[in-house]
């Protein structure tokens, strides 16, 4: 039987520098709140929104995508959208007022939102389960380091009054890195190609797709454990570089410094996955991770000296990816023959679950305070992980 062509060696890397792009375009607002609430003469609640209408559309906008990925090939759907999105970022650039760049933040995440779940799902149909969780971590080393770069260039914009920039420097990135993604998809072998023809409506093709994948119990307990891991972590997390400049008046500089080590902690667990995965199994992955983040997150609220968020913010990020990277797995595996609608359900209650967090916690932030926010949200992290671990063992 004859051997399908060899994948070209820098497919996967190109997907991890679109997630980069996508991980700046996510947490890069994060920071600017403090200037965007001063700029417009809105609550830093009100400012949030930009973070708040990203979500939503990245949420939304995952439930199309899986589809046409499906009919259309992930890897051309990725490309075109990494275009896209090099439009969007210089829609926000260009935006005058609040209401006018959440319009355009609200295209942002929805031209963003085909990159990480279609990557996803494209590496699934091209690497074995048993080999898929240390390759899926190696893709995700693109978005750690996007999420760490987005809140530090955040940060440094914000201190220099120049919201503007970070969108600038994502445009470029989604320009570069989408022409690399169109090029190399004309010289994918075609089973890489992932395309699967679809006979009559799309859209009922679609609805027909996510009822399937809702049918399974397995599926939908991953699906409401992504929810409500993205809610609970992501929407104290948007208030974190706020927090550390208001309780231990730093700036937002260095404070955008001391989160990107969440993403340094990400990256730890990329490079040691597959030893991880190993020692600890699936179960002991997600018990662990979710407990590490639950603890690390408090200690960010409530640690006396801005420093010592900085071990924290790195043991955050460490158990965040043990937890999170075995939801992933399990995403591309609940509905192997719908597999781009599957990961993309997955990822749309992710930053659901993010859309929602960050709008409640807004919405709290006057009442509680961050530090209140921070606490709470570990407490509901850690029952989540402890549940989903149980769960995996008994499974």
């Amino acid at each position: 039987m004859p051997q399908p062509s060899p994948i070209p060696a820098s497919a996967v890397p190109l997907l991890s520098l679109a997630a980069f792009g996508s991980g700046i375009s996510m947490r890069a607002a994060d920071p600017l709140l403090p200037l965007l609430s001063s700029e417009f003469g809105v609550p830093l609640g009100d400012a949030s929104l930009v973070i708040t209408v990203f979500s939503i559309a990245y949420g939304f906008a995952q439930l199309g995508f899986g589809p046409l990925g499906d009919r259309y090939g992930k890897y051309l759907v990725i490309a075109l959208a990494a275009l896209a999105s090099c439009g969007t970022a210089l829609l926000c650039a260009a935006a005058t007022s609040l209401p006018l760049l959440l319009a355009v933040r609200l295209l942002a995440g929805a031209t963003a939102a085909a990159i990480i779940p279609l990557s996803m799902a494209w590496i699934g149909d091209v690497i074995d389960y048993e080999h898929r969780q240390p390759v899926l971590a190696r893709f995700l080393i693109g978005q750690i380091l996007g999420v760490s770069a987005g809140v530090l260039v955040g940060g440094f914009a914000a201190d220099a009054y120049q919201w503007r920039l970070p969108f600038l420097l994502v445009a470029a990135i989604f320009l570069l890195v989408g022409a690399g993604l169109l090029a190399l998809n004309r010289r994918l072998p075609p089973h890489a190609k992932s395309v699967r023809p679809i006979a009559g409506s799309a859209v009922r093709h679609m609805l027909a797709e996510f009822r399937h994948i809702a049918a399974l119990p397995w599926a939908r307990l991953v699906l409401l454990t992504a929810f409500l891991e993205g809610g609970l972590l992501y929407g104290p997390f948007a208030f974190i570089a706020s927090h550390l400049h208001h309780r231990h008046g730093i700036s937002l500089a260095l404070a955008g410094a001391v989160i990107m080590l969440f993403g340094f902690g990400g990256f730890a667990f990329a490079m040691g996955s597959k030893a991880l995965l190993a020692r600890l199994g699936e179960g002991g992955l997600s018990r662990w991770g979710g407990v590490l983040l639950a603890v690390s997150l408090a200690a960010v609220g409530l640690a006396p000296l801005w420093w010592l968020a900085m071990p924290a913010s790195f043991c955050a990020g460490l158990g965040f990816y043990m937890l999170h990277n075995t939801l992933q797995t399990n995403a591309t595996q609940m509905a192997p023959e719908r597999r781009g609608a599957a990961v993309s359900a997955f990822a749309s209650c992710f930053f659901m679950g993010q859309a929602m967090g960050v709008g409640v916690a807004g919405l709290l932030l006057a009442h509680v305070g961050t530090a209140a926010l921070l606490l709470g949200g570990a407490l509901g992290l850690l029952a989540v992980a402890l549940n989903f671990s149980r769960r995996v063992r008994m499974r």
